[in-house]
């Protein structure tokens, strides 16, 4: 019989985490701000005890949050100091070179900037409070939201979505006219167009 391993569990200072990407989508952090606040104390300590933040541990024992960094923001923003994580894997023995090409390859980082263009991993913040709004992949989240595609295990899909939208919607129209870029916006993710992507739920053609 293969023994099950039940996750390694810790309460970490949300300060200490370390983001594993540059941006998220503002809208969406918005959005579970309201969500906390709605919470009483009871319903908040439940949501935060079944709600892990999954993390990486490197150089130093530095935790990397490779998930939920729009939970995580959102959190911070609203006041909460620390919250409970998992250990996905201890990678604090590697040297740092090998740090980041093992997170590359595990697909478990994404450092592109705002306007989707590749960074070093130096360039990442060093706290969630320094993550910065990517319109697009506020744009891609109230999309997936609405029924424009569904949601996919495919790592990093909505900035995938978010990608491929920047391609297409001006961003003037994205910052200016929101509600009209959803509606650009859904007709782009019904579309043949847009039929490689991950979750994509458009029409069949017989």
């Amino acid at each position: 019989m293969v023994a099950v391993r039940e996750p390694i569990l810790h309460t970490i200072s949300i300060m200490d985490l370390r983001p594993t990407q540059i941006t998220v989508g503002m809208r969406e952090v918005k959005a579970k701000r309201s969500a906390w606040r709605s919470k009483d104390q009871k319903k908040g300590g439940k949501f935060l005890g079944s709600h892990m933040i999954p993390v990486v541990l490197g150089p130093g024992d530095r935790p990397y949050v490779i998930d939920h960094h729009h939970l995580t923001r959102a959190l911070h923003d609203e006041g909460v100091k620390d919250i409970l994580v998992t250990v996905v894997a201890n990678l604090s023995r590697l040297e740092k070179d090998c740090f980041w090409f093992v997170l590359d390859n595990h697909n478990w980082m994404h450092p592109f900037d705002a306007t989707g263009r590749r960074r070093s991993h130096r360039q990442l913040p060093k706290t969630i409070a320094g993550l910065v709004d990517d319109p697009y992949r506020s744009l891609a989240g109230e999309l997936r939201h609405l029924g424009g595609f569904a949601k996919d295990t495919t790592p990093f899909s909505e900035f995938i979505w978010a990608d491929f939208l920047r391609r297409r919607i001006d961003a003037r129209l994205v910052t200016r006219n929101f509600e009209a870029a959803l509606v650009k916006g859904m007709r782009l993710a019904k579309s043949e167009e847009a039929n490689y992507l991950p979750g994509w739920c458009g029409s069949v053609p017989r």
